[in-house]
């Protein structure tokens, strides 16, 4: 299906008009008309002004495969949220960067989330050099161990609550609201 059907299907089951629409995203009633029949292409911020006034998430209208509910793409979407929590079990930043940068376009929650791992990965590694550097002052290795398995266990913890649909714990980064 492509993304003018969908706006379309997703308008009618809303009960709205094309104008209904085109004001609350502040883009004409013709440009509805020509992205629902496939005339154009909408573009990205417009994309994201017609989820939020039809309060669907970004990635319904932009996904290229067919999904049976919106409750199935909810759970891809946590899946790939969750992993992206998930690569914040060592403090290389590679992975998650990586993750971020594949499906940043796919739902609007992905940056919160990889500000809040990236934002949770860089204070395992200020902890885990500052823990080097105590090793190096008084030989011993506590606080590192400590640290690199506290951040892991956040990080599983994390990982896990985001792909069961709950809140992530980081007391570094506070989530923007999408809305």
């Amino acid at each position: 299906m492509n993304t003018g059907k969908r706006i379309k299907e997703l308008r009618l089951k809303k009960g709205m008009t094309q104008e209904e629409l085109a004001f609350k995203t502040e883009v004409s009633a013709r440009t509805i008309q020509r992205i629902e029949n496939g005339e154009v292409d909408p573009r990205a911020y417009t994309l994201q002004m017609i989820a939020k006034a039809l309060d669907v998430d970004y990635s319904v209208l932009v996904e290229s495969e067919s999904f049976d509910s919106q409750e199935d793409l909810k759970i891809k979407n946590n899946t790939w949220c969750g992993l992206l929590h998930l690569s914040g079990l060592l403090p290389l930043i590679a992975p998650t960067l990586f993750i971020w940068y594949r499906k940043k376009e796919k739902t609007l929650e992905m940056s919160n989330h990889f500000m809040a791992a990236l934002s949770f990965q860089l204070c395992i590694l200020a902890i885990s050099l500052v823990s080097l550097w105590i090793y190096q002052k008084v030989n011993v290795l506590t606080p590192l161990i400590g640290g690199l398995l506290a951040g892991g266990l956040v990080s599983i913890i994390n990982a896990i609550s985001v792909m069961n649909g709950r809140a992530y714990i980081n007391p570094f980064y506070k989530c923007r609201d999408n809305n």
